[in-house]
């Protein structure tokens, strides 16, 4: 229907204003105006392979590949994962600036690009939280950047960090704790969204396992005194977690699915396996919260004559926000704006919003730059370890139609549309911008780390909320 290609890409030209006139800048901006169908058929190629957590191998391999043929140095494989990745490109000694990509999908989102429900046959997975749009899009920003620094005579290094497994897999925490961001001065991130604005909104803690319950199997009807049934291990744990909320702060989160719970009714199951989540604002309440699950999972054992362990699959730390870089990327977006649908796109639009549950924004918001503003979101993000290791600012850009919720099938359908192909412009533009005015800019440079100095506190030492554990290369892989 409206999947990105270059028949849209003048609409986008007219749509996209450009930032205040400046001869370098808008040579940047011209260049990733320029590379419009390479950053969209890299999207879509992403978007239609969805390879979840751990198994992006053709993704991966794909951004490396086009990053390499545009003259950065590539290490494959880094933090023994085999689909992480570090591009990089340097020109004498400065800045060193790292721009996050992030290109797995989420499992059970099969949609096509309509804006009604149309799942996919034979698909499992699809981009609901838009990361082939946000690798494709900081792919483009880092091209422009190495352009910029060598047509300038800049001193700096840009890389690209190729991040995978966001959902559910910590992959950032994994890179972050290998030390590959010992050396870098600032990071710089973006995440498709319904609305443009800058990320200055912290996250939760979280930390998730797998939780395995083993019995004894027999006939459920025959023999059911012989057996031990996992699931009811499952069960047990499960009530008495849903007991623990009353009795936890109140701005926690506990989630859980039920991942394995037996084959056949009339078969004591001997194996069953429940994926939990814990979050809060703080690690260490994080911590506490945890300790009462694990108590519950071991009661839950003990009832039920059955046995059980877990494996800590992911932990993040929440993010810590920089406002001198977050403002410094505000007014970025700002002069740059937002932008219009055509025809065609607002029609798409309007037939997709009909499909929202009281959204909370109007169709034409996309037009607008949100005001700045310092909140707390109820979500997670492995970037949270990373705002901890080096200064760190993310914009989001309105990928999807207003109002759509992250992790929806409208989110899907969106996301391989012109519409969603203009956030990814913005985004882009506001990276290579952002990242520019880090390079030229010594006071923003030193305000930035000393607020993050300050935020960080004195005497702090980094610590993971997965512990010492290897990345869970199979954690999108069920039992």
């Amino acid at each position: 229907m409206i999947r990105f290609s270059a028949l849209f890409l003048s609409s986008i030209l007219v749509t996209l204003p450009m930032a205040v006139a400046n001869p370098q800048t808008d040579a940047v901006l011209a260049d990733i105006d320029a590379r419009y169908d390479q950053t969209s058929d890299v999207a879509h190629q992403i978007w239609k392979w969805a390879e979840p957590g751990y198994q992006e191998t053709k993704s991966s391999n794909l951004l490396a590949s086009e990053l390499e043929a545009a003259g950065f140095s590539i290490e494959r494989g880094v933090a023994e994962i085999p689909t992480a990745f570090i591009a990089s490109y340097k020109q004498g000694d400065g800045p060193v600036i790292a721009v996050l990509g992030e290109y797995d999908a989420l499992p059970g989102f099969s949609q096509a690009a309509k804006p009604f429900r149309s799942p996919l046959p034979g698909r499992l997975s699809g981009h609901a939280c838009g990361h082939h749009m946000f690798g494709a899009g900081s792919m483009s920003a880092v091209i422009a950047i190495k352009d910029w620094l060598e047509e300038t005579g800049t001193p700096g290094e840009i890389r690209f960090y190729g991040t995978p497994a966001e959902e559910g897999g910590s992959g950032k925490v994994y890179m972050v704790r290998a030390g590959l961001f010992d050396d870098v001065d600032f990071s710089i991130h973006w995440h498709p969204a319904d609305a443009n604005g800058v990320m200055a909104t912290a996250t939760l803690a979280n930390r998730s396992a797998k939780f395995r319950f083993k019995g004894v199997s027999a006939h459920a009807a025959a023999a059911p005194d012989k057996g031990r049934s996992a699931l009811d291990g499952v069960e047990a744990m499960n009530m008495m977690v849903n007991m623990l909320r009353e009795h936890i702060p109140q701005e926690s989160r506990i989630h859980y699915v039920i991942t394995a719970g037996g084959l056949a009714p009339n078969v004591v199951p001997d194996f069953a396996e429940v994926f939990y989540y814990v979050r809060h604002p703080f690690p260490d309440q994080v911590e506490d919260i945890w300790k009462r699950v694990e108590d519950t999972a071991r009661g839950a054992a003990l009832g039920t004559g059955t046995s059980v362990d877990w494996e800590v699959i992911h932990g993040n730390n929440p993010l810590l926000i920089n406002e001198p870089l977050a403002l410094a990327m505000l007014d970025k977006l700002e002069s740059l704006g937002g932008f219009s649908y055509t025809e065609e796109e607002q029609a798409f639009a309007e037939e997709l919003y009909a499909t929202l549950d009281s959204p909370s924004l109007e169709l034409g918001s996309q037009e607008k730059i949100q005001p700045y503003s310092a909140s707390l979101s109820f979500g997670s993000t492995d970037v949270g370890d990373v705002s901890y290791a080096t200064p760190t600012v993310g914009v989001r850009t309105a990928t999807w139609v207003p109002g759509t919720p992250a992790h929806s099938w409208q989110a899907v359908a969106a996301g391989d549309t012109t519409i969603g192909m203009k956030g990814t412009q913005l985004a882009a533009k506001t990276i290579a911008l952002t990242a520019i005015e880090l390079y030229e800019n010594e006071d923003l440079r030193a305000e930035a780390k000393a607020a993050f100095d300050a935020a960080r506190g004195e005497d702090y030492e980094y610590s993971s909320l997965l512990g010492d554990r290897e990345p869970p290369l199979d954690y999108r892989v069920n039992p």
